[in-house]
């Protein structure tokens, strides 16, 4: 097994220590440990190593299915790899839907044999024919990211239920990673709840702002669930105890969380959106707190723009050739609000000077 490097996190090691301000930051600004009891008492291996079958029953519930279908991971890293490892081998054929988050295309390159779908610039539209298309008579899996990283379009109900029949209708599942769906401000039902072969996976990371939890799920049918367990014996075995005691406590003020993360996306948005719009610069509205932004005139790519910017105004943003589009950056406006202007005030500057 070979795997590409990981040419986004890359990017980010090289830069993010030692950068003043992270406008490439992918998640809702982190809450405060203090905004939680963090005492979880004895600190052990969560048992049952599957996660606690109260907790996993609540998840559940959101997916109409039983606690025993649903797996506490390592964030949605994790889950998406015990999916792959799973439901993937040598002979089999995957769907990916790009651009997208490079593990999601890269994991299952590694793996099998992997066809592309691309959504279509300017409106990054995804049309379920293509996904039909690119079927196979060994596809055991399609792979759709929803809202979508890094260009943020939301496809709407009917697109995913479309694709997950395209699928199902072939005896392969649909995989659809689904970190930024709360913070839409009506999300749609997820994949995990739409049959037999819906698969979800997301964690706290993205829409409730607790990164460092490093604390996902994956929900699916059994079989998928029982599969990926038995990976995961192999990975974290279990959940950390301390980051599921504090999960707990997420969820049960994941209402007020998700209003309070809501409003600062639509603030941070708009405030970002005016930037762009004064230095000529275009995207697609995004539902979630990232951004993909068409180059300026002047630089031949997103990854010049973005390294010129970083040298002169100690500001990161994201290549758009991390997610397989040269004339592409993305940008994250899920800081802080104060932040976020410092930095959009430097990006500003920066534009002022060189287009």
């Amino acid at each position: 097994m070979e795997i590409s490097p990981f040419s986004l996190e890359r990017w980010f090691a090289q830069h993010e220590h030692e950068a003043d301000i992270m406008l490439a930051e992918s998640g809702i600004r982190s809450l405060h440990a203090d905004r939680f009891d963090l005492d979880p008492g004895r600190l052990g291996y969560v048992i049952p190593t599957n996660g606690d079958p109260e907790f996993r029953a609540t998840i559940g519930e959101r997916y109409n299915r039983p606690k025993d279908e649903v797996l506490f991971t390592s964030g949605t890293q994790e889950a998406n790899l015990l999916a792959f490892l799973s439901l993937v081998n040598a002979n089999d054929h995957v769907v990916v839907v790009t651009p997208t988050y490079q593990s999601l295309r890269a994991i299952p390159e590694s793996l099998a044999t992997v066809t592309t779908v691309e959504l279509s610039p300017p409106e990054w539209t995804l049309d379920p024919a293509a996904v039909a298309d690119a079927m196979e008579p060994d596809t055991s899996l399609v792979v759709v990211n929803n809202p979508n990283n890094p260009t943020g379009r939301y496809h709407p109900q009917q697109t995913i239920e479309a694709i997950y029949e395209i699928a199902a209708d072939q005896g392969a599942y649909l995989l659809c990673d689904e970190v930024y769906r709360l913070l839409a401000d009506e999300p749609i039902d997820p994949v995990a709840s739409f049959g037999a072969y819906g698969i979800s996976t997301t964690s706290l990371t993205k829409a409730y702002g607790l990164s460092g939890l490093r604390f996902g799920w994956l929900a699916g049918p059994p079989e998928v669930i029982e599969a990926a367990w038995n990976w995961k014996d192999y990975t974290t075995i279990s959940p950390a105890s301390i980051s599921q005691h504090v999960a707990k406590q997420a969820i049960a003020q994941e209402q007020s969380i998700l209003a309070e993360n809501r409003s600062l996306a639509r603030t941070n948005q708009k405030r970002t959106a005016a930037l762009l719009e004064s230095h000529g610069l275009s995207w697609h509205e995004p539902v979630g707190v990232n951004g993909f932004v068409t180059v300026p005139d002047g630089f031949a790519t997103g990854r010049s723009f973005c390294e010129r910017l970083v040298t002169e105004e100690s500001v990161v943003l994201a290549p758009g050739d991390a997610f397989g589009v040269s004339d592409r950056f993305r940008i994250g406006f899920g800081l802080p609000t104060a932040e976020l202007e410092r930095g959009l005030d430097r990006l500003d500057e920066f534009l002022e000077r060189h287009t």
